[in-house]
C-alpha cells in the first residue's frame, strides 16, 4: 500500500509538465479558437476553459478517469471505458491527442512497479490510462481528478501563452479564479459513472475539426 505522502509525489510526477506524454505539443483546439478570434483576451480564455469543464471534453474526461480508477482498483479491465473514451472522440485531431499521449504514459508509467497493471484492452485513452495506473498505484480518486484538471488547465494556459493571448501574470489569475470550480467539479466527478457523459461545448469542438485544415500552426491539435 502506497502511503499518502509517496501517493502524493506520484501524482505530481506522473501530472508534470517533464513527464513525457508530449501534452505540450497539444492546444485541444485552443490554437484555432485564438485563429478564428473567439478568444482575444483574458476574460474570453477564462470564460473557454470554464466552457470545457462545465460542458465539454475535459467534463467527459473526469468522467472516464474517475471509470478507469473504479474499474483498475478493484482489479477489472478498464478495456469497455477506453472503448467509449476513444469513440466519443470529435475530430482526427482529438483522437490523436487521446490515444498519443495515452500510449507515451503507459511507456512512461512502466518505470513503476505494480502487482496487477490496469488493462485496457490495447485501448489507450489518456484519462482512462491515468485513472486506472492512479487505480492501482495508491492515489486516492478525488486526488487524481483534482490533479488531472489542474493538469489539463495548465497545459491550456501555457498554450495561450505561447499564442500570445496573455502572459503569465494572466495565466496565474485564471488559475485562482477556476480554483473553486476546480475543486467542485472534481468532487462531482467522484461520483459519477459512464452515463453521465455529455458534451455541448460545440463551438470547442468545431475549432478542433477546423484546426486540422490549419495551414499555419504551433499544435498538433
Amino acid at each position: 500500500m502506497t502511503d499518502h505522502g509517496t501517493g502524493l509525489i506520484r501524482l505530481l510526477n506522473w501530472l508534470s509538465p517533464v513527464f513525457p506524454t508530449g501534452g505540450f505539443a497539444y492546444s485541444g483546439g485552443l490554437e484555432r479558437a485564438v485563429h478564428d478570434e473567439l478568444i482575444g483576451d483574458e476574460a474570453d480564455l477564462a470564460e473557454w476553459l470554464r466552457s470545457l469543464m462545465v460542458h465539454g471534453a475535459a467534463r467527459n474526461d473526469l468522467v472516464f478517469l474517475a471509470e478507469g480508477w473504479r474499474q483498475a482498483a478493484a482489479g477489472r479491465s478498464c478495456h469497455h471505458a477506453a472503448e467509449l473514451a476513444i469513440a466519443l472522440a470529435g475530430s482526427r485531431e482529438r483522437h490523436l491527442e487521446l490515444t498519443a499521449q495515452g500510449e507515451a504514459f503507459v511507456l512512461a508509467v512502466g518505470h513503476w512497479d505494480f502487482a496487477a497493471p490496469p488493462e485496457f484492452g490495447g485501448l489507450h485513452p489518456l484519462p482512462v490510462v491515468v485513472g486506472g495506473y492512479c487505480g492501482v498505484g495508491g492515489i486516492g480518486l478525488n486526488a487524481a481528478l483534482t490533479g488531472y484538471l489542474q493538469a489539463f488547465l495548465s497545459n491550456q494556459l501555457q498554450a495561450a501563452i505561447r499564442l500570445s493571448v496573455l502572459g503569465q501574470s494572466g495565466a496565474t489569475r485564471i488559475l485562482a479564479q477556476l480554483e473553486q470550480q476546480c475543486a467542485a467539479l472534481s468532487h462531482w466527478a467522484g461520483s459519477t459513472t459512464l452515463d453521465d457523459l455529455g458534451s455541448a461545448a460545440i463551438n470547442a469542438e468545431i475549432a478542433a475539426m477546423n484546426h486540422e485544415i490549419q495551414a499555419v500552426r504551433l499544435f498538433r491539435s
